[in-house]
């Protein structure tokens, strides 16, 4: 037993399931959190009881269950509106590269056997007793990411062990990565085709989600996994440096920063959702502000563009910037105001131009573009009843111009 137990061992919402599971025990990420002190988000258990029994056994406590994964031993249960996945302890029968056939035990030493790194084979009991049968405390402590057995073994077993190697790394790891690790690694690069892309996104994005991911993004371009994961082109440097000027935690950007091909390739082939693929894609255009731009400037660009895409696009630009750009302050000012501007919006519609006599058509249209870019041109500043007048002028001209009798004669 450790000599503090976690906070959460003594949460009402644990404490019920423990009850409804005698002998059921924390695993996962839980686990290895509260043992270097870090919050503890969620909370997963394992139980030796097989999918039905353990279902009843939650139902009879007044449970709430999901079956999210029962085939595989899983579901989740609902405590006080929160989920917990709760999985019946396995071993794998045969596995593919991908996917394992498994079959339930209720040997604890077994189903930490089948995990992926000593750090993850961990689990801990109700009053705070820590079981580790592979020493991934001290590798926790040392900041040693190290497989379970033989990497070569266990990577063959799951090519997407790769992935999560990196980006438990970039969580967990300290120092340069398990050279038996990266030389497993190193070989098994080929077998990442087996992976579907949404898998690669979820792991690459989590990576890239970590406060300081640039270790684990050093090593996966050595060990040629990052070439292989974006193929249409990577540059490390990118990434690297935009960690260095302080962006904020963005995979999107660091992604548009460490990506260096066609971003709708990229897009397209790791089936992003349509808002992530239009925000990288735009994230991608080069940025045509600098930090000395007046606030005119800024409101035209604001116009056209929302300020998160802008201001993600100067964090591009400024780690491109030469050494005789403008000042880290400069680049922060420019994007206080981005973030303080209100984003004009141009007051008419085509309905306004019909209600001025003009017949629908193509000329409803050219009418709207002359007049948005004549206010764009002064700031987008001009209120609706200065645009109403542009359009006049526009379609009356000789309303505008002067007539015979009031020339001076």
């Amino acid at each position: 037993m450790i000599p503090d137990p976690p906070a959460f061992l003594a949460d009402p919402a644990v404490r019920r399931l423990f009850d409804a599971l005698p002998g059921a025990r924390v695993v996962g990420g839980a686990v290895r959190d509260a043992l270097i002190g870090r919050p503890v988000a969620d909370i997963d258990m394992a139980t030796p009881l097989p999918p039905d029994a353990m279902a009843t056994a939650l139902s009879k406590a007044g449970i709430r269950t999901v079956p999210t994964g029962l085939e595989h031993g899983t579901l989740t249960a609902v405590v006080d509106g929160r989920g917990f996945e709760v999985t019946t302890l396995r071993r794998d029968v045969a596995t593919d590269g991908r996917r394992a056939t498994v079959a339930f035990t209720e040997d604890w030493r077994a189903d930490a056997a089948r995990r992926d790194f000593t750090i993850n084979a961990m689990s801990m009991g109700r009053d705070g007793t820590l079981y580790d049968y592979f020493g991934g405390a001290a590798d926790l402590r040392a900041g040693l990411l190290r497989f379970v057995g033989d990497p070569a073994t266990r990577i063959a077993e799951d090519y997407l062990r790769i992935l999560r190697f990196f980006r438990f790394f970039a969580r967990y790891g300290a120092g340069v990565p398990d050279p038996a690790a990266m030389a497993a690694i190193g070989h098994g690069v080929p077998g990442l085709s087996r992976l579907s892309a949404e898998r690669v996104w979820h792991e690459l994005s989590g990576l890239l989600a970590v406060p300081d991911p640039g270790s684990a993004i050093r090593a996966m371009a050595e060990s040629g996994v990052l070439a292989a994961l974006l193929p249409e082109g990577a540059a490390p440097a990118g990434a690297i440096a935009l960690l260095a000027v302080g962006a904020p935690v963005d995979p999107l950007l660091r992604l548009a920063a460490l990506s260096t091909g066609d971003t709708m390739d990229l897009a397209m082939r790791l089936k992003f959702s349509g808002s992530d693929r239009l925000r990288l894609v735009a994230l991608r255009q080069p940025s045509i502000l600098k930090p000395a731009d007046d606030d005119a400037t800024l409101r035209r660009a604001l116009a056209d563009s929302e300020a998160d895409i802008l201001i993600g696009r100067t964090w591009l630009a400024q780690i491109a910037a030469s050494s005789e750009s403008p000042s880290i302050d400069g680049w922060v000012g420019l994007r206080n105001r981005l973030a303080a501007i209100p984003r004009p919006i141009f007051p008419l519609e085509g309905r306004d131009i019909l209600a001025l006599g003009v017949a629908p058509g193509p000329q409803v249209g050219a009418i709207l573009r002359d007049v948005r870019a004549g206010w764009l041109e002064r700031g987008c500043v001009e209120g609706r009843d200065a645009c109403i007048a542009a359009v006049v002028a526009l379609i009356h001209p000789l309303a505008q111009a002067p007539q015979p009798n009031d020339i001076p004669g």
